[in-house]
């Protein structure tokens, strides 16, 4: 009787131990099922609402960076890649572009040169820009226009439609480039500008071109307009009829003056890249022109001018007192300007 209570106990702790250890593994299981079930839920909703948003996706085109350029080590300062805020330029985003500007002085052929340059497909000269006083005010302008320049958003004559390979201005140096010479020069090494510096060698014959445009100012000699450059050699006979008389008294000391203000630009941008090139040497032989495109590193091409000389022939058959400033010049630092000359 007592083996079968014992018997009968240990059945009933057997039948008891399988139930405990059957909800253990349903737990176990029911456990998993609901982990696995938010899983996928939460996977679900995810892709709903991708696909919700998918129409609205704003898919940016990511542009590949331009190569680099061929170029020398020294000359990856001079290299830049403008961003217009006017324009798109589009399939000329990668072509490199140089900047520079032309210092020169009134009358000392800075027009006619920069009509050379403009006839080449891939340079565009914006002109004398800061001839409007309001742009040369202070720095803070002067940097604001030659950013707008610099940035191919000054749109002008000179804009071409071809892709601009160099770009730049004509700046005259008594139009607030002396005056703020520091602060400009160190916008020029910062922003990788070169200088091209032209000027006469003839001062002498400055003068007189400089004494003739302010005549025909008032004078208005070519059907009541005043033209500084002419196209036709019909304007540039009737322009070079006037012949100037020249101060003979105050010659030294203008000539002295002019000569000192050149010296003095060259030395305040010594430092920044530069050529210096002379009117009269471009006029004795265009191949000059050949070294200012190297210089700008822009193919070469046949440069050409639609511009007539107004003053030619010899000196002494332009000036209305010439004995008198033989006179003044002979036995001076001054004395080659009156014998110096070119015949084309």
């Amino acid at each position: 009787m007592a083996d079968d209570l014992s018997s009968f106990s240990k059945d009933v702790l057997l039948v008891k131990g399988l139930k405990s250890s059957t909800l253990v593994w349903r737990l176990v299981v029911l456990t998993l099922a609901m982990v696995c079930g938010v899983y996928i839920c939460s996977i679900c909703l995810k892709q709903i609402g991708t696909s919700g948003r998918i129409g609205f996706l704003d898919i940016k085109v990511v542009q590949k960076p331009c190569p680099e350029p061929n170029i020398e080590p020294w000359e990856i300062p001079y290299v830049h890649y403008p961003n217009p805020k006017t324009y798109s330029r589009e399939e000329c985003a990668c072509h490199p572009v140089r900047y520079f500007t032309i210092l020169s002085m009134q009358r000392s052929g800075s027009g006619w040169f920069e009509t050379f340059l403009n006839s080449h497909a891939n340079i565009s000269s914006n002109g004398e820009i800061f001839s409007v006083k309001v742009r040369r005010s202070n720095m803070s302008t002067i940097a604001e226009t030659l950013d707008t320049i610099y940035n191919l958003d000054w749109l002008s004559s000179a804009s071409k439609n071809e892709c601009t390979t160099a770009v730049g201005l004509k700046w005259m140096l008594n139009q607030g480039l002396m005056q703020h010479h520091e602060e400009i020069a160190e916008y020029f090494r910062i922003h990788g500008v070169s200088i091209i510096f032209l000027f006469r060698r003839n001062l002498l014959r400055r003068m007189v071109s400089v004494l003739a445009n302010e005549y025909d100012r008032n004078a208005k000699l070519l059907n009541g307009t005043h033209k500084s450059h002419v196209h036709s050699p019909k304007e540039a006979e009737i322009l070079a009829k006037y012949k100037p008389t020249i101060n003979s008294t105050m010659l030294i000391k203008q000539l002295k003056q002019v000569n000192e203000t050149t010296t003095k630009a060259l030395e305040y941008f010594k430092s920044i890249r530069h050529i210096i090139v002379y009117y009269e040497d471009v006029v004795k032989n265009r191949t000059k022109l050949l070294d200012v495109q190297d210089f700008l590193k822009v193919p070469r091409m046949d440069l050409k001018s639609r511009q007539v000389k107004i003053h030619k022939g010899s000196l002494s058959s332009q000036v209305d007192n010439w004995n008198d400033i033989t006179k003044a010049l002979t036995g001076t630092p001054y004395e080659s300007f009156i014998h110096e000359d070119y015949r084309r």
